[in-house]
């Protein structure tokens, strides 16, 4: 009866009875998802906290999973760093890889880097983390072994551009160098600085490489089309 009288006082708008705990679907995942899951969460946590904060208990809270899922799929933190690093120096290398493929010289300085900027627009963190001295090792190196890839593949596009102007070739290594150099460094100020845009950024290094401080232009345009 009185089980009855509480029914009816529940139907009635009375106080509802003891609360029943609603089932919650989890989305399931591919190994592939899981593993971009967890990198992505990792940048996150070691682009905050850095290497010596970061703990796999963070990574696995963030990502909805238990510890031992992080492990099985990277060892623990140090494996997780590390494959965050190759992903990240893979996604940079790629970008401004594809950005030197075909153009004017001027075009393809200005191409790289907008590439470098944005990279670090999109993936401040991946930057973050690429610039720092890692102290785990990476299968693909240094971000100073990064730029030196990068470095070797402008100086093919200069050896060309001298070769067919005659000049000497010799220098296309240096002058590589110094271009990277430049542009890696700048990109560093701006991660932090964001102003002045983008584009803005771009423009002046290119005015600076392409004509020198004898004869900067005034007010640098971009010609490239976005």
């Amino acid at each position: 009866m009185t089980g009855r009288r509480t029914a009816r006082h529940a139907a009635a708008g009375g106080a509802p009875g003891p609360a029943v705990a609603p089932s919650i679907a989890r989305v399931r995942m591919t190994g592939r998802q899981r593993r971009e899951q967890l990198l992505d969460i990792g940048c996150a946590v070691f682009a905050e906290k850095h290497f010596e904060g970061a703990s796999i208990e963070e990574v696995a809270h963030r990502a909805g999973v238990s510890k031992p899922i992080v492990y099985e799929h990277f060892g623990g933190k140090e494996g997780l760093y590390a494959a965050v690093v190759d992903r990240e120096m893979r996604r940079l290398l790629d970008h401004i890889t594809s950005a030197l493929s075909a153009g004017h010289p001027r075009e393809l300085l200005e191409q790289a880097a907008l590439a470098l900027l944005d990279y670090i627009e999109y993936s401040s963190g991946g930057f973050r983390i690429l610039v720092r001295d890692s102290p785990v090792a990476s299968a693909r190196g240094s971000f100073s072994s990064l730029l030196n890839d990068i470095a070797s593949q402008v100086e093919h596009v200069l050896g060309q551009e001298f070769d067919a102007r005659g000049y000497d070739t010799g220098v296309a290594g240096l002058l590589s160098q110094s271009l990277v150099g430049m542009v890696a460094l700048t990109g560093q100020w701006w991660l932090e600085a964001r102003e002045p845009a983008k584009d803005e950024v771009a423009a002046h290094l290119v005015n600076l490489a392409w004509n020198g401080l004898s004869h900067l232009e005034h007010e640098p345009r971009l010609r490239t089309a976005r």
